[in-house]
Order: C-alpha cells, then structure tokens, then sequence
C-alpha cells in the first residue's frame, strides 16, 4: 500500500487542520477496515442510513456507540461458539470480531437502529439548529437613515406582535 504525503495540504488550507488532519487519518488505516462491508444511503436531504453486513452475529453481540461526533460499531463474537461440533471445508462468511467507525458531520444524529436479515441498520438524521439555518434580513428605512432598529426583523417569520 502506498502513503501519501499531505504535508503541502497544511501548508495551503489555513483553518482546515481538522479536516486534512481527518485525511491523514484515513489514508493511514490499515488493511481490516475492508470488514464488514456497509452501503451509506441518502434516504432524504438530511436523512441518511448506514447499512452494515452483520451475518451471523445476534444483537445481543452488536454495540452501537456515538461519541463526540463518532459512531462506534462493534460486533463482539465468542471464539469458543466452534466448539458445537460443526467441520468448515471451507468458511467464507467472515464471523470475527470487528470494530467500524464514521465520522459524523456537524449536527448529525443517530435517530434508530435495526437488524434484518443479517444488515444492520442504522438511521441518522441532520438537525441544524435554528440559529445556524441562512436567514434573509429585511432591508429597512432605519437602516439607511442610520438608525438601528430595536429588534431585527425577519422575512418570512411574523412575530405575535405583527400578526395582531
């Protein structure tokens, strides 16, 4: 595997550390990142679902985490669970332990999870706060006489006052 250098990165993306930091990252993962396969699906503008491949593993065995923007998934076997007597010519359904992380973006939340037929999903959903959503300000006559208004108003939002 080949690695590659992002040092010029930091140098040109000033007050992007995180995000090149993040690349970095990525690229630096090793070879195990490859178990279990997961579909990542846009299932409305700010709703999304993660789908795992899980065969084989019981919800009882799975642990669902999110932490400071980080959703864990870990799926817990026990090494011993062979001992049931059963001979593999040959095992082709991977039921190792495993550790799968994303990275979530800002405001975005784990809303539910389910297992079907062996795929785990995982339902997320984009909140952005009020305050954080573009608002248009109204343009006014105080403005442009150089008196600043009490309070800002707003296009498109009424206050209580205005309705009556």
């Amino acid at each position: 595997m080949s690695t590659i250098d992002l040092t010029p990165l930091y140098r040109t993306m000033v007050g992007f550390d995180r995000l090149a930091g993040m690349i970095d990252q990525a690229s630096r993962l090793d070879g195990t990142q490859g178990y279990p396969p997961y579909n990542i699906e846009r299932v409305d503008e700010n709703a999304f679902a993660i789908e795992i491949a899980v065969a084989g593993f019981t919800e009882a065995e799975l642990d669902i985490e999110t932490k400071e923007g980080l959703l864990t998934v870990a799926g817990k076997k026990a090494e011993n669970e062979d001992a049931g007597g059963r001979n593999f010519l040959h095992r082709g359904i991977a039921q190792r332990s495993f550790i799968r992380r994303f990275q979530l973006a800002d405001h975005v939340l784990v809303t539910g999870a389910s297992l079907e037929h062996g795929v785990l999903r995982i339902d997320l959903i984009r909140e952005i706060p009020e305050e954080k959503k573009p608002r248009k300000i109204e343009i006014g006559a105080a403005v442009a006489q150089g008196q600043v208004p009490a309070e800002p108003r707003l296009i498109g939002k009424k206050k209580a006052s205005d309705a009556a």
